[in-house]
Order: C-alpha cells, then structure tokens, then sequence
C-alpha cells in the first residue's frame, strides 16, 4: 500500500519539475500555462506534504537545495514514464510504440532500408528511432531497447547477435587512378581515416592482410557517415564495415582494396532491459529481427 504523504499529485511534482527546468515560477507558470501565484502555491503545497523545504528563498529568487536537485531527476523520469505510457495508451490502440536507440550509420543504411517490411507486417506497432553512439544506463533513458556495437556486456539487460562486423578498406575510384594500390607498402603513401570506437581496426586488417600492423596516421572521426564522405572525397583511405561499405562500392562511390571482408573486432547486438523483456512490440521486433539476420 503506498503512503499518499510520499505519492504528490501530478499537479505538484509538474509544477515543481517545471520550476526546476525553467528556473522560476514566471516562466514554469507561462510553460504550464497557469498563473504565476497558482505555481507558487502548488510548490507550498508540496514542500507542506514532503515536510521539508525544496528551495531556498533569496531575494525574491528560489534556488533548489541539492537534495531537491536530486530529487528533481527521479521526478522528472516519473513524469516521462507517465507521459509515455499514456501516449503509448492513446495513440496505438491496437499494438503500441517501440522506442529504440541505433546507432547512426547502421540505423539509416541497414536497419531503415528493412524496416518498412516490420511495419508492414505489425502495423499496430509505431516504431519511434533515435541515435546513441555510446552506450546507455536503461534506467534514465525512455528506450525499449537499442542497437549497440561490442559484446554482450551490458549490466541487467537481454541481448541477442544481429551479426559480426566484417571490414573492407575502401578508396575513391579518382584517388586509386593517381596512385594505384598494388599491395600494403603502397599504402604508406596515404592518409588511413579512423574512427573513435574503432581503435583496433587497422591493427585488425593489416594482421588479416598477412603484415605486419604499422602506424596509422590519418583523421580521426566519431561516425562512419562522415568518414565515408571523406573517403569519397578522396581524403584518404576508410575501413567500412560491409553493410556500408558493399552499397558504395556498388554505386561506383568507393573501390575495395585488397583482401575484402576480414574480421572486425565486435559484433552487433539487440539489447534491452530485462523490465522490457516481454513488452509485445519488443517481442515482435526481436523475432523480425531474429529472421532478418
């Protein structure tokens, strides 16, 4: 049974998160579309029922104590979880809103280009898609699942194999003609682009080609949409994983070289929170995908 002391109306944790974000009662009253006095009000109340202050009153300012601070973040989380529900509640009658987080490239170059096929087949289920490049805490993220690189280690959440990430070093067809690339000492004339999360990847090639691993010198990025425009526009040589690098190489963007394909150094993962494990659009997501890969 909950104490109503500790479960506050929505009315009041809404008015106290909006004071919070806004940072005065002026602007969370125009936010909330309520009066000035109402929100002023609204946060008495909520101090009388918790027993204790939130802010500090100086000046005519009010500055949250850290303990209204962290208690802001769980109210906020709360209200996001509400508003969700309900809108999961109201807007899919029939089969209900999958929240998922992709990682960029993957998301628009493999995952988007099969997903009309999913929503075809489910089309109760809204399939709502934003990006993460790093991983998540579950807990203070409004995801059902994600689409991570790596291995199956995230803390207290299910995980299941699309598929290993196999790598192609990939060049402009306008750069190759001014200096062919025969074998790996050719390479030395050229920039090797890297990515951030992928620290290991040339070692990883250079091994698979039968040579010795040398110093990559070349531009860094965080993402391989633009480590591939860079390559295209002849900035040097990219190591794209298959499913990025097979469609510019088919479109006559990039040419492969050398030994194509080789082992990368992770895989491809669904992972979700075990809370979210038998969520229905989960469930349906998980076994299309589970036939896709």
């Amino acid at each position: 049974m909950r104490t109503r002391r500790f479960v506050p109306s929505v009315s009041l944790l809404s008015a106290f998160e909006a004071v919070l974000r806004t940072g005065s009662t002026s602007a969370a009253a125009r936010d909330l579309d309520l009066t000035q006095s109402t929100v002023s009000r609204l946060l008495q109340n909520l101090e009388q029922q918790l027993g204790r202050p939130l802010f500090e009153r100086y000046r005519q300012k009010l500055i949250p104590t850290a303990a209204a601070l962290a208690y802001g973040r769980d109210i906020t989380r709360a209200l996001d979880l509400i508003q969700r529900a309900s809108m999961e509640f109201t807007t899919n009658l029939e089969g209900g809103t999958l929240s998922l987080a992709i990682l960029p490239a993957l998301g628009t170059r493999w995952l988007a280009p099969r997903l009309g096929a999913f929503l075809t087949a489910h089309p109760g289920i809204t399939v709502n898609l934003a990006t993460r490049l790093k991983r998540f805490n579950f807990d203070t993220e409004s995801f059902d699942a994600a689409i991570h690189f790596g291995v199956d280690d995230w803390r207290d959440a299910g995980h299941m194999k699309l598929f290993d990430e196999r790598l192609t070093a990939c060049i402009s067809p306008a750069l190759a003609a001014e200096r062919p690339v025969m074998d790996i000492a050719d390479l030395m004339h050229y920039q090797l682009l890297q990515l951030e999360t992928r620290p290991t990847a040339w070692k990883l090639w250079f091994q698979a080609q039968g040579a010795t691993p040398t110093q990559v010198r070349g531009m860094l990025f965080d993402q391989f949409a633009t480590m591939t425009q860079a390559a295209i526009a002849g900035l040097g040589i990219a190591l794209l994983p298959d499913y990025l690098a097979d469609i510019e190489i088919g479109e006559g963007r990039l040419q492969p070289l050398l030994k194509r394909s080789i082992e990368g150094s992770g895989a491809y993962w669904l992972v979700w929170p075990m809370s979210r494990a038998t969520y229905p659009p989960l469930e349906a997501f998980r076994n299309w995908l589970a036939r896709e890969t």
